[in-house]
């Protein structure tokens, strides 16, 4: 019998994707062509909206301490994240390693199988389902599945196999990533500009590891023939600080381009396609793994859904509405991004006006919005007009049940359910819902935090994006059909 779905690549967004789907359900396996986790980190912590993803699964306590970033920028434009009326900032210096582990320990918990050391060869679509083949380590076997995704990196075999296109800009700039050992820089965490067009950026880790990021112009964008060498590492290092590492070490280095690349279709058929399998470019301001954190949480509930009969299939391709114009935001974004950051003295005059632009409290509520994802909208259809609509509900606000208790709205997101809050003791909107009871959470009681501009009612999808308020949401039953399906008896009572 086949599974309900196959994951191809266990990076934190294959990861997290299994434990959504698990938690909706789902009978999913994990496959990954390594034999072990590398141990690498390109990404260094994540962005403010996906540190909210984490907290609406219980997963912040998981990730050991945590350190928020103290300064915000866009490009290296500073913002001043503490004007804004909600907190922008996003967690820093944490190893994407330790992220990893923290979520395959989660899915573990929740018995999702990982196979290490299976290399995807082979794909193919039947009538209703997909087949893998696999070289393992003891040779070739199949697997099928109801479903598979690609969450297998930038050059995903998943997509190759499928035939979906992923234009994008061949690279013109390099870039070095290292952890250095037993270099004691100093903190340059978001970057210094050198004279002549360069760039370096040195966060520590932990006593004794650095992570240094490093743009030379005239860094060859192909590293060419060979492993990157320390020494080339720690001679560019020198060229542009003045400071001499030689003594020092990697742990672990690579060598970056700043080549990017789009899927046209996150969604083809049974195959679909998440993180930087569906969108990659160069390493800037931790966006490509939270960018897909955000994919595995938009589409895993869905895909659950989907696979447990409770929604038509339709609603996979709402993934590739919501998800595909964040993956185009995400693209112009990095280029804005890498021409302010790594282009010399010539984009000066540019920097200066933005300087003076996010100096008002709008254009930075906007770019800051731009890089902490608290800015996403997504269209959810009906004819309500509230300002909340499509927007996530801050996982902070508290509500206090009527039997006294209180709660986050992360908290009551943990389960991956939708979630109907009620705080107008007159509403019928709770009766309406008992028909969805088994995937619609209802909690009636106060907002405790008193904010009058809540509304007296609202609905909550699993990923934590509001469908339905009341008043001016649109219809109730309506929403709760087009996320969550067929009732299960009736509607109403």
């Amino acid at each position: 019998m086949a599974k309900g779905a196959i994951i191809v690549g266990a990076g934190p967004v294959g990861l997290m994707l299994a434990g959504e789907l698990r938690l909706g359900g789902a009978d999913v396996v994990v496959y990954d062509k390594l034999p072990a986790p590398s141990g690498e980190s390109r990404g260094l912590g994540f962005t403010s909206r996906t540190a909210e993803v984490f907290d609406q699964r219980g997963l912040l306590e998981k990730l050991g301490e945590i350190r928020w970033g103290k300064q915000g920028h866009y490009g290296g434009v500073r913002i001043d994240f503490s004007l804004l009326e909600e907190s922008h900032f996003g967690v820093m210096g944490l190893a994407q390693s330790v992220t990893e582990q923290a979520l395959n320990d989660w899915v573990a918990e929740l018995g999702v199988p990982v196979r290490r050391g299976y290399e995807l060869t082979a794909l193919r679509e039947t009538a209703d389902g997909v087949v893998l083949g696999f070289e393992g380590p003891d040779g070739f076997e199949e697997d099928t599945a109801s479903y598979v995704v690609g969450c297998d990196g930038g050059k995903s075999t998943v997509r190759t196999l499928t035939g979906i296109a992923f234009p994008g800009d061949e690279p013109t700039r390099g870039l070095y990533l290292a952890d250095v050992v037993g270099a004691d820089l100093r903190m340059r965490p978001i970057g210094e500009r050198i004279e002549g067009g360069g760039m370096v950026l040195s966060v520590t880790l932990e006593p004794g590891v650095d992570r240094i990021v490093i743009h030379e112009p005239g860094l060859r964008p192909h590293h060419g023939e060979g492993e990157l060498k320390f020494s080339e590492l720690a001679d560019a290092w020198q060229r542009l600080t003045g400071e001499d590492i030689h003594h020092a070490s990697a742990s672990w280095m690579c060598a970056l381009t700043n080549a990017t690349g789009l899927a046209e279709q996150y969604r083809k058929g049974r195959v679909l396609l998440a993180g930087d399998a569906a969108h990659d470019h160069a390493p800037l301001g931790a966006q490509g793994v939270s960018v897909g954190l955000q994919d595995a949480v938009n589409l895993g509930w869905k895909l659950a859904a989907v696979l447990a009969g409770h929604c038509p299939e339709s609603l996979l391709d709402t993934y590739h509405k919501e998800r595909h114009p964040i993956g185009e935001k995400l693209m112009r974004d990095v280029h804005s991004m890498s021409l302010l950051y790594l282009s010399g003295e010539e984009m000066e005059p540019l920097r200066a006006v933005m300087r003076e632009l996010v100096q008002l409290p709008e254009a930075a509520r906007r770019l800051a919005g731009r890089v902490s994802g608290l800015h996403i909208r997504y269209p959810v259809g009906g004819a309500g007009e509230h300002p909340l609509l499509g927007l996530r509900l801050a996982p902070n606000h508290v509500v206090e049940r009527t039997d006294g208790s209180k709660a986050r709205v992360a908290e009551l997101l943990h389960a991956a359910h939708g979630v109907l809050i009620v705080t107008d003791p007159e509403s019928t909107a709770a009766e309406t819902a008992t028909a969805w009871a088994d995937r619609v959470d209802v909690v009636t009681g106060s907002w405790a935090d008193g904010d009058a501009d809540l509304p007296e009612a609202v609905l909550v999808r699993p990923d934590g994006y509001v469908v339905w308020t009341s008043p001016r949401g649109g219809d109730l039953q309506f929403a709760l059909t087009r996320w969550f399906g067929k009732p299960s008896f009736g509607y109403g009572k």
